[in-house]
């Protein structure tokens, strides 16, 4: 039978046919880009952004995901975006893998899930730390200018939010039911705003933090012996509820290794006369994905 004849018995398709078809050839493409992408956000690495309010976290989420900066108002809720690393950023999980490699771009693509700074808000970033998926590292955004001597009360807020941060990490490691070690979460204090001429510089922004803590363990300490905690006692409150090292010494973040928690100080500024220069915290980012 030759082709002609062939062609020639296969029946006109109907317009029912042609309508099927047509939704078939639009909807499976569709179908398969949600399952992709959906698949591909729930496994990308998040990290969490955190800070008081004012810090500016949400013009930072903006630069990261934009490029660029815009008019932005006080977070009330969570959300999360997918970011770029920049081109040039190094990623430490690629530095044995080859640029053509086509897993290169996904290994760079990840999530920034910001949060509110207000007092009353703060559980969202609370809840985030245990059930964030997928969770690499957490943002402690600060504004280096508002922990001058002259704006103490400023460096007194950011301390007592960043314990409670630090201790709920810590508790990961104090309350864990096996043996093994919890997985190591890096957490980088961004101080902010470093382009002002009263912001601290990172150094100083880590000896503050540091030095509000100390007097927070201190008032926590004589809040137990005032709720009537007798003496025998105090050492196992303090063990269960002391950041870092218990005893008489000076609170530092190097105490939190003990517990996987890695902290690091690094300076940068989202705004500017100048411009943003977040670059340290980009190659921050980088180094621990």
């Amino acid at each position: 039978m030759s082709l002609t004849k062939i062609l020639g018995s296969i029946p006109e398709p109907t317009p029912f046919v042609i309508l099927i078809s047509v939704l078939l050839v639009v909807s499976i493409p569709l179908l398969l880009h949600l399952i992709i992408y959906n698949t591909t956000s729930d496994t990308l690495p998040t990290i969490l952004l955190i800070g008081p309010s004012g810090a500016g976290k949400t013009a930072l989420v903006t630069l990261l995901e934009r490029g660029r900066t815009s008019a932005t108002r006080t977070s009330q809720t969570p959300h999360t975006v997918e970011v770029s690393l920049p081109v040039k950023t190094p990623v430490a999980s690629s530095r044995f893998r080859s640029p053509k490699d086509p897993t290169w771009e996904v290994t760079k693509k990840l999530l920034i899930q910001d949060t509110p700074g207000h007092g009353k808000l703060r559980h969202y970033a609370m809840d985030s730390i245990s059930k964030s998926q997928n969770l690499q590292g957490i943002v402690f955004v600060v504004d280096a200018a508002d922990l001058s001597l002259e704006a103490s009360e400023g460096a007194r807020q950011a301390a007592e939010y960043l314990h409670d941060v630090l201790f709920q990490l810590q508790k990961r490691a104090t309350s864990s039911k096996t043996s093994r070690a919890p997985k190591e979460m890096p957490v980088l204090i961004a101080a902010n705003k470093l382009d002002l001429f009263t912001a601290l510089p990172a150094p100083l922004v880590k000896s503050t933090l540091e030095s509000e803590i100390t007097k927070l363990r201190k008032s926590l300490s004589a809040g137990l012996l005032d709720s009537g905690v007798g003496a025998k006692d105090l050492d196992t409150a303090e063990e269960q509820d002391w950041l870092g090292e218990v005893g008489d010494r000076p609170f530092g973040f190097v105490q939190l290794q003990e517990f996987n928690v890695q902290v690091k100080v690094l300076g940068g500024n989202v705004t500017g006369v100048d411009g943003s220069d977040i670059k340290q915290w980009w190659d921050w980012i980088g180094s621990i994905l």
